[in-house]
């Protein structure tokens, strides 16, 4: 299996692409700050709430630990190559093109499948607001306007997910200081819970620990997004010292916006209440402050955190496609680019997302189930070839260009072993869970498949 060395990159490299540099660092930096913030976190968390109790906070710690080590691998990689395929390019660099067919068209799938869940997801909220109007209609009406966005220019992109992630990271700070004071006693109204909350219904482990398990497992997929950033990075005025910057302060938004919220929450509102899974954490907890129309507002905010996940799955998707067209992975049609925007990548990711919405409508008891298995453990295969791949490159970039080791994966190779061994652990558990046992074969199917795909293409390309 032939590999590309540091001197000879894929072929049609990023450097050489027509896109456009319309973000700007604001973009970038706001994109990294709210990219943390996603729709996962604020409709999944219940049922993790429900499953784990208190000790949720644990599972989010853990599995915020492991995201930690696969965004400073990330970051150290798309420091030093930026590029809009971001993990699928380095994948190919360091593994091989099929390793980058594989981990690229497994992510293209599943962001637009998760374009039309998401359009669901914010078209049932509308419709609890305007009763009698049809769900279908609204996710068309938030497609269309996202489509166009994209279609026309990449600032477009950048200056929707700007001002959605000013709202989601300001509702979710004004969120953590009420519940602060409220946890401490000193806002009007409210009495100080203690750790009645924490010790009661059952204790801190009320489920023992397989509910644990239960709860780890939901909040790993609650971090999905934040390799928005590496892709976008490419597109911004300063690459490298946008992902620098976005990687460097990883850290500390996992800490505050996940493991922070879900700490104010179980502390505040009874683990086991139906409100947690029912209305959602975030509204349950303001409405258990008595705040008038905090919960409302939430919805409001859960609404946006929607339609900015949409809208960047939407890039996401169309700039994966656009990358493994230009290294000769896919239909030269989809790299078409036009006023430094693929406009067909856009077109075909944002009707694959649309097809998604209708087969939940049509065939909601055995394609769409199916579809929705097959994407439930691609985030794990991605993160499984991005510290493959940085275990590989990061001795050759030593050895041929160190100078563009501007990120450093902490304490190497130890910690990206343990990372990898942290992944493993998460493959088992979904196997011993029947949930998600369906979802993890699935998974294993498509990506099997893809690779089969991946390296005859890959052959067939040598053999020339």
């Amino acid at each position: 299996m032939s590999r590309t060395t540091l001197d000879t990159p894929p072929a049609a490299p990023d450097a050489h692409a027509p896109l456009s540099h319309g973000l700007k660092q604001r973009h970038l930096s706001m994109i990294a700050l709210g990219g943390v913030i996603g729709a996962g976190l604020f409709v999944g968390s219940g049922a993790g709430i429900a499953a784990a109790g208190p000790s949720i906070v644990i599972a989010y710690a853990v599995s915020g630990l492991l995201v930690m080590l696969v965004m400073r691998m990330l970051g150290e990689m798309s420091a030093a190559y930026p590029s809009s395929g971001s993990f699928s390019a380095h994948a190919e660099r360091a593994i091989g093109p099929w390793a980058g067919f594989t981990a690229g068209w497994s992510f293209w799938v599943l962001l637009c499948t998760a374009v039309g869940l998401e359009g669901i997801g914010a078209a049932k909220i509308v419709t609890g607001w305007l009763p009698g109007t049809p769900e279908w209609a609204w996710v068309a009406l938030f497609m269309v306007v996202f489509c166009v966005a994209n279609l026309a220019a990449v600032k477009n992109f950048g200056e929707f997910e700007f001002w959605f992630a000013a709202l989601k990271v300001g509702a979710i700070s004004l969120f953590l200081v009420l519940g602060v004071l409220a946890i401490a006693g000193v806002l009007p109204g409210t009495d100080s819970p203690g750790t009645s909350h924490l010790t009661g219904q059952g204790g801190f482990l009320p489920h023992g620990s397989e509910g644990l398990v239960v709860g780890l497992l939901a909040s790993v997929f609650a971090y999905g997004g934040l390799e928005t950033v590496t892709i976008a990075a490419a597109e911004s005025q300063n690459p490298v010292q946008g992902v620098a910057r976005a990687v460097r302060t990883a850290m500390w938004r996992i800490a505050l916006f996940y493991i922070g919220s879900m700490a104010v929450i179980v502390t505040l509102v009874p683990w086991d209440s139906k409100e947690v899974v029912e209305k959602g954490p975030y509204v349950a907890a303001l409405d258990h402050l008595g705040i008038p129309g905090a919960g409302q507002l939430m919805n409001v905010v859960v609404f946006v955190a929607l339609l900015s996940a949409m809208n960047a799955n939407i890039y996401g998707s169309s700039r994966i496609a656009y990358s493994l067209v230009e290294r000769g992975q896919g239909p030269k049609a989809l790299g078409r680019v036009s006023a430094g925007v693929p406009r067909v990548a856009v077109l075909v990711s944002c009707v694959f997302g649309f097809v998604c919405v209708l087969l939940s409508y049509w065939r909601p008891d055995d394609v769409f189930p199916w579809l929705l298995n097959m994407i439930g453990a691609v985030i794990l295969v991605v993160w499984i070839f991005i510290a493959v791949s940085q275990l590989l490159l990061r001795r050759r970039v030593e050895r041929e260009a160190p100078e563009k080791l501007v990120v450093r994966m902490w304490l190497f190779p130890a910690l990206t072993w343990v990372a990898l061994a942290g992944m493993a652990a998460i493959f088992v558990l979904m196997a011993r869970q029947p949930d998600t046992r369906v979802q993890l074969y699935s998974t294993g199917g498509m990506t099997l498949f893809l690779a089969a795909v991946g390296y005859a293409w890959q052959r067939a390309r040598a053999a020339r």
